[in-house]
């Protein structure tokens, strides 16, 4: 290995050989595949090697410093600022320990309904039926049928009360459901219950960190996982015994850039012909795939048998920043995992039944797994509808490649300039802080050590006193160099968008003084990070709530009365907003719906909702259903009467207000009043006592003892 990591060695360049004539037939294909990805990556993993070096702060071995130059120091402010994007997207999408993703039906939904109502009497007079329906509609009406209902178009409220629910919005105060909203309700609880059975978060952090550093994550999945369920169970005798069952479950993983080789040609994986993984596995990995469905013993048998045939990659060595570890990579096996088109004429060879039918020239969707020239596995793609089960997302989008663009590379000249000046800047206050000597030799001794320390004699032979050794001081450059990084450090905050002020930066200047210098620099930090958030709804989130939502359909059996008409909706960018905004924003508009004119033009129990989710509370955990909102209402009603009862107040007008008279006309004196003054009585309505008369205490002799 060189030392020149951005350039490869000649016995790891790629070979001008064609694979499939050393590997005939499905591997060899694949290899070719595999070749094809990474001659089209090349250009981005000598990117994505100087971001790297330059979060860990290491010097690339092409630098050139001058002769002169002895720091070497290195400021990682790439890492604070990879660091900063890092923790501010995270806090954004999971403040709430909530997954950003949301389970809504669309406008107009189709196989269910949108709104339903409790059988009435009117509803069985002939012509009271929905006209509208139409064949196909899930809304027709039936031979011999009195209204346009299916029982499946009314999701779990058919099921749980058959014939007495009927499609259409019910009447004024009579009871409305909406199944619709219902069944996406219920499927959004199901998604996000799975994505915390398996840890979910973990994930999808490690792919935001490596989409911040080197501008792309990738998320696999979701695969059928099967959980281990710890479950206590009392015996006959009485007594505790464990028994655990597993669980079925969907999972995602997080695929490093390093391993992700997509079709070089694509610029989004629905883009992508096919996509390869390469895996790094040691014999016990590889041994351990015989347990899983559908991979054949003998191929991994044989593969074990030819033993490991792993190769490091050029940049290996930099990112492991470990060479003594190239001895382990002798002992792993490499494993190219392809899912995509698949021609039939390969689809013959490794006798699939999908082929039978095919004609030579046509494809299909394939998951095929290939160690050397070992084909360990080749099944037909599980998913329906069928699609390659990864999710690459950028940090900034590059719309003529599936690679994004990272905070490293964004901000990698002002890395560059800042190390430079810095460099600079010790190297002269080396120079400017130590005295250099100018010796006349001529006026000494000759042979004398000119080692200089206190207390050191030099024997002088000639010259006037002191002209011998005179000491010089050079001048201070250091804040020319000083002030040259921070005008590029300033550089990287505009070019990253992330200001130094986000990431703890003291005695800052400027516009940033100012609350309000401060408020718009804040402002422009989150216009920047929207757009990211945005790139991670449109290419994670939304991407990765489909394919929960697909597997739930296909192999989830508890979830058979979840289904109709769903759209997954991403909600990253709704908590990009300060939740101080947020909330003040929506606690006006709480206010304003108060007045009772305004109230039923408003959704209040969503409007509830999404002040929870402002404030980082679980709205599940806090707000009510309609159904819920009914049954505490009549609770509280409950309540309070047994409240009055209990006080022995009884029912009746409200108590009047004291100076006004029963029929609302002018106020009337109440009785009992003691118009001495003194408060002797109830106290009314009177007149003042004037000085001198009785009741005015300020009367000589009118305190009492």
């Amino acid at each position: 290995m060189s030392d020149n990591f951005l350039e490869p060695d000649e016995d790891t360049s790629v070979p001008i050989v064609n694979p499939e004539e050393t590997m005939p037939g499905l591997a060899g294909y694949i290899r070719a595949k595999f070749i094809d990805s990474e001659n089209g990556r090349y250009s981005y993993e000598q990117r994505w090697l100087q971001a790297y070096k330059n979060f860990r702060g290491i010097y690339d071995s092409t630098t050139q410093y001058r002769d002169s130059e002895r720091s070497k120091v290195f400021i990682k402010i790439t890492k604070t600022k990879v660091l900063a994007a890092y923790g501010q997207i995270v806090d954004i999408l999971f403040a709430n320990k909530k997954f950003p993703i949301v389970v809504e039906s669309t406008p107009v939904p189709e196989g269910i309904e949108e709104f339903a109502h409790m059988r009435t009497p009117i509803d069985d007079i002939p012509g009271q039926t929905d006209p509208y329906g139409f064949p196909g509609d899930g809304r027709e009406i039936t031979p011999g049928g009195l209204s346009a209902s299916q029982p499946h178009s009314l999701g779990t409220y058919g099921k749980e009360f058959g014939d007495m629910v009927l499609p259409g919005k019910a009447n004024i105060g009579e009871p409305q459901f909406e199944p619709a909203k219902e069944q996406a309700r219920r499927m959004e609880k199901v998604i996000h219950d799975q994505l915390l059975d398996t840890n979910a978060v973990n994930v999808f952090r490690k792919a935001i960190f490596e989409s911040a550093l080197l501008g792309t994550g990738i998320v696999k999945g979701p695969f059928n996982f099967y959980k281990r369920i710890h479950n206590w169970e009392r015996n006959e005798e009485g007594e505790r015994e464990y028994n655990p069952y597993e669980k079925t479950v969907p999972r995602i993983e997080t695929v490093s850039i390093w391993d992700f080789h997509p079709d070089p040609s694509a610029t989004s994986i629905e883009d992508c012909e096919y996509v390869i993984e390469r895996h790094r596995m040691n014999r016990q990995q590889l041994r351990s795939l015989i347990m899983r469905p559908h991979f054949n013993a003998e191929a991994i048998q044989n593969a074990l048998a030819k033993g490991p045939n792993y190769e490091d990659k050029y940049y290996e060595d930099t990112i492991r920043e470990d060479e003594t570890e190239t001895y382990y990579q002798e002992n792993r096996f490499e494993v190219l995992e392809y899912w995509g088109v698949l021609d039939a004429y390969f689809a013959y060879e490794v006798g699939l039944d999908e082929a039978k039918d095919m004609s030579e020239f046509d494809q299909l969707q394939v998951n095929v797994w290939v160690c050397g020239n070992e084909v360990l596995r080749c099944v037909v793609n599980p998913f329906t509808p069928a699609r390659i089960p990864y999710a690459a997302f950028p940090f900034e989008i590059n719309p003529y490649q599936i690679w994004g663009v990272g905070v490293a590379e964004n901000m990698e000249d002002a890395q560059m300039l800042m190390n430079g000046h810095v460099r600079m800047a010790i190297d002269n206050l080396a120079l400017a802080g130590n005295l250099v000597f100018d010796v006349d030799e001529a006026s000494l001794v000759p042979g004398q050590n000119m080692d200089i320390f206190p207390g050191k004699i030099f024997r002088r032979q000639s010259g006037v006193t002191g002209t011998a050794i005179n000491g010089l001081k050079f001048p201070n450059t250091a804040p020319e160099n000083i002030q040259m990084y921070q005008i590029s450090r300033q550089l990287a905050d505009e070019e990253t968008g992330i200001p130094s002020i986000m990431h703890g930066q003291t005695g800052v200047t400027g516009t940033g003084r100012t609350a309000a210098g401060l408020s718009m620099l804040m402002g422009s930090a989150g216009l920047s990070m929207k757009t990211v958030i945005k790139n991670i709804d449109d290419h994670l989130l939304k991407t990765i709530g489909e394919a929960y939502f697909q597997w739930n359909m296909q192999f989830n059996e508890d979830v058979e009365d979840v289904g109709g008409d769903l759209e997954i909706k991403p909600r990253g960018v709704a908590a990009v907003m300060q939740k101080e905004v947020r909330t003040q924003r929506l606690t006006s508009l709480l206010q304003t719906v108060a007045n009772p004119m305004l109230a039923p033009f408003v959704k209040i129990p969503n409007l509830m909702r999404e002040l929870a989710i402002s404030q980082d509370i679980d709205p599940d955990s806090l707000v009510n259903d309609v159904n819920e909102a009914q049954v505490y209402s009549q609770m509280l009603q409950g309540m309070m009467a047994n409240a009055q009862q209990g006080t022995g107040a009884e029912a009746g007008p409200p108590p009047q207000q004291q100076g006004m008279a029963p029929d609302g006309g002018l106020p009337s004196g109440p009785s009992g009043i003691d118009d001495s003054g003194r408060g002797d009585g109830t106290i009314g309505v009177g007149t003042a006592p004037s000085a001198g008369e009785a009741g005015f205490t300020g009367n000589a002799g009118t305190v009492e003892e």
